[in-house]
């Protein structure tokens, strides 16, 4: 019974669900037909579904030859990503194999079958997919492959150290999503289903990635900790406590949520440009690949902010909230409207007492600027009350039904892979 009471105080919530299980993920979340597909792409397909669910998603929603590309590029990037993950490899093997990761796309025959990690099969059958790599246009298979080197590189420079300074941190975010944000704005480019405007702007592109990343971070405190991980700045939190693990002492709880509110501060200097970026889209699908997680990220930050829970659990945001975004954020003035809601609902949680609430209260002034507060989309929680009395009572009705039916939404909304 909790769960409808959650969701009767949002309503507008409630009939966004119901619409998109009954057809309207297809608007955002087309699948393509496997059957059109040849066995080598198909394979890649179900390594992608296997790996990432909620990407496979967006990944497959996208137009044309570009869903291939990113496919592949995604898979790739994986494959890098559990090498750096898998703690059994040693650093005289690892760090090599990073380096020369690149490299490995052009050899047909290379595999490797010692990895102990749950996404293992993309490097047992690496084949499969360095073929299909090679199957790629020469302009794709570049960008990936540059991309590829320089994420091997980075990754390499950070496994022997932590994050100290904010600008490592930064330079930390940039190797393992910023790279991920300027392949992807390069491949929408060479795909000529973008400007070349939005390959080329490489700054604009890294923030997209940095604001991802660094949410994942700041929502993953506690987990990372469990894991025996630090991503968190040691320039920041130093100001707070002498260890990064005193944030999840009960009687550390008050300098803990001020370092999360500084870092939050830090997050959201990226959301101009990420609105900046945004704005120069054309292509629907490429659109909505790129809004959504954005949206997202923007939703979880404001979840987060002053918020004790990130030092004692997990914190997410609603199933019904995440469909609603979803299905919302198909345009530029829609996203600016509901990062302005988000900001404002940070804002209003300012305390007086914060550090950093003079910096906080800056950036949302420049997001504010930026957004739309009269358009449409602020008043999209505006249903009548014939509607609004619909939906409680079907959600009175078939309140388990839909707990069921969410969980893919679930795995969309915490897709913390990059």
């Amino acid at each position: 019974m909790e769960l409808l009471k959650k969701w009767l105080g949002h309503p507008e919530e409630i009939y966004n669900l119901l619409r998109f299980k009954m057809g309207g993920y297809r608007v955002v979340m087309p699948r393509i037909d496997p059957d059109s597909l040849g066995g080598g792409l198909r394979t890649c397909y179900r390594y992608l579904n296997q790996t990432s669910r909620s990407f496979a998603s967006v990944i497959q929603a996208l137009d044309g030859e570009l869903r291939h590309a990113v496919c592949i590029f995604y898979l790739v990037l994986r494959a890098l990503d559990t090498i750096e993950d898998d703690m059994t490899i040693s650093l005289d093997v690892k760090v090599p194999m990073l380096h020369e990761f690149h490299s490995y796309l052009y050899q047909p025959e290379w595999k490797y079958t010692e990895s102990k990690e749950k996404d293992r099969q993309v490097l047992e059958d690496f084949p499969t997919i360095s073929m299909e790599f090679r199957n790629l246009s020469k302009v794709y298979r570049d960008v990936i492959s540059d991309v590829c080197h320089k994420m091997g590189i980075g990754m390499a420079e950070f496994l022997e150290k932590k994050v100290d300074s904010e600008l490592e941190w930064d330079t930390y975010c940039h190797y393992v999503a910023g790279l991920v944000g300027i392949g992807l704005s390069r491949l929408f480019s060479a795909s000529e289903l973008e400007d070349p405007i939005v390959g080329q702007d490489t700054e604009l592109a890294n923030s997209m990635g940095l604001f991802l990343q660094k949410t994942n971070i700041i929502r993953d405190y506690l987990e990372d900790q469990l894991e025996g991980r630090e991503f968190w700045p040691r320039e920041v939190w130093s100001r707070y406590a002498k260890k990064l693990s005193d944030f999840a002492q009960a009687e550390n709880i008050d300098v803990a949520v001020q370092c999360l509110n500084e870092l939050i501060t830090n997050a959201l200097r990226h959301v101009p440009d990420v609105l900046t970026y945004l704005s120069r889209l054309k292509n629907q699908s490429v659109f909505n690949f790129c809004a959504i997680p954005q949206v997202m990220a923007i939703a979880t930050l404001a979840a987060c902010y002053n918020n004790k829970q990130v030092f004692r659990g997990v914190v997410k945001i609603r199933k019904g909230q995440a469909v609603t975004l979803m299905m919302d954020a198909t345009s530029i003035q829609a996203v600016k409207a509901i990062m302005y809601q988000y900001v404002e609902e940070i804002y209003q949680k300012i305390p007086s007492t914060d550090p950093s609430s003079n910096k906080t209260q800056q950036i949302i002034s420049s997001i504010r600027a930026m957004s739309l507060p009269g358009s449409p989309m602020a008043s999209r929680h505006h249903y009548s009350p014939i509607y609004l009395s619909c939906a409680m009572l079907l959600a009175a009705l078939s309140w388990q039904y839909l707990s069921t039916i969410s969980k893919a939404t679930e795995e969309y909304v915490q897709a913390g892979e990059n």
